[in-house]
């Protein structure tokens, strides 16, 4: 039978339709309002950071930014029992979120002009310092400005990385993908120090009592945020509202004790949220 060409049209048409939408023509990018509604959220923690974000031995997850990441779902109206945790190393976060494998990263995410490029934060829900961890037995590392010439490590994609590179460039820097192999690292005699924010230190250090300790003050303000898709203001403002209510609560006092407190990391103030 010969086709005419009307017809012939009208299949070429349908067959560029059925491509438009293979190729996601038409779908609705991910929000937090459409998760939270769907009731289900994915978010992005840290897996290797004693009193932060740890995944427990009994698959469980614990730590401030893991209370931090349930509190604000609660006030999305998501149970906790409902919300997946997704390991999200430093140098993954922005693909995590611009690729929308995650609703939100809660993982000691310092907020920085380059970051905000590529994703929005809201917050800060936390404020901490870079400082560093040694052996117990080391005497001659107090401080950044004693590091010339020693192997210090950090994680690829940090911030911390970053501020030693630029500002440090006589120490032999060392990125490592995670803070748990620095640590190692340390532990072998391998590196002479590690360098991140001061309460992930703490962290490190109350799991190694006697053998690891955090020396000098904190030589950098890190902002911690809540990291989402860039376009989401609606998601952003949500979150923003759920830390102010989980700080006037009480909650974020409480959750920081029941965590971090066990360190000896004392208390710091409540940060205020900048509506970024």
């Amino acid at each position: 039978m010969r086709i005419t060409r009307p017809i012939r049209l009208g299949v070429a048409i349908a067959a560029l339709s059925i491509v438009a939408t293979a190729c996601g023509g038409g779908e609705e990018a991910r929000t937090i309002s459409s998760s939270a509604e769907a009731g289900n959220l994915i978010v992005g923690i840290k897996f290797d950071q004693p009193g932060l974000g740890l995944r427990n031995p009994d698959g469980t997850f614990s730590g401030f930014d893991v209370e931090v990441a349930k509190y604000v779902a609660g006030q999305l109206g998501v149970d906790e029992a409902n919300v997946e945790f997704k390991e999200s190393p430093s140098a993954q976060r922005e693909t995590l979120i611009e690729n929308g494998e995650v609703d939100y990263i809660v993982a000691t995410y310092s907020i920085t002009d380059t970051r905000k490029e590529k994703v929005g934060f809201a917050g800060p829900y936390f404020v901490a310092g870079q400082s560093l961890l040694v052996r117990n037995d080391n005497t001659d590392i107090t401080g950044p400005a004693s590091l010339e010439g020693k192997r210090l490590c950090s994680v690829s994609g940090s911030t911390p990385a970053q501020n030693i590179a630029d500002e440090y460039p006589g120490v032999q820097l060392q990125n490592y993908d995670t803070y748990s192999a620095c640590v190692e690292a340390l532990n072998n005699n391998s590196i002479d120090a590690v360098t991140t924010d001061d309460i992930i230190l703490a962290g490190y250090a109350a799991q190694f009592p006697g053998q690891l300790k955090v020396v000098g003050e904190p030589f950098t303000t890190e902002n911690y945020g809540i990291g989402l898709n860039k376009d989401d203001t609606e998601g952003r403002n949500q979150i923003n509202d759920a830390i102010e209510e989980m700080i006037s609560s009480g909650a974020w006092e409480q959750a920081f004790n029941d965590t971090v407190g066990a360190s000896g990391y004392p208390l710091p103030e409540a940060p205020t949220v900048d509506r970024y």
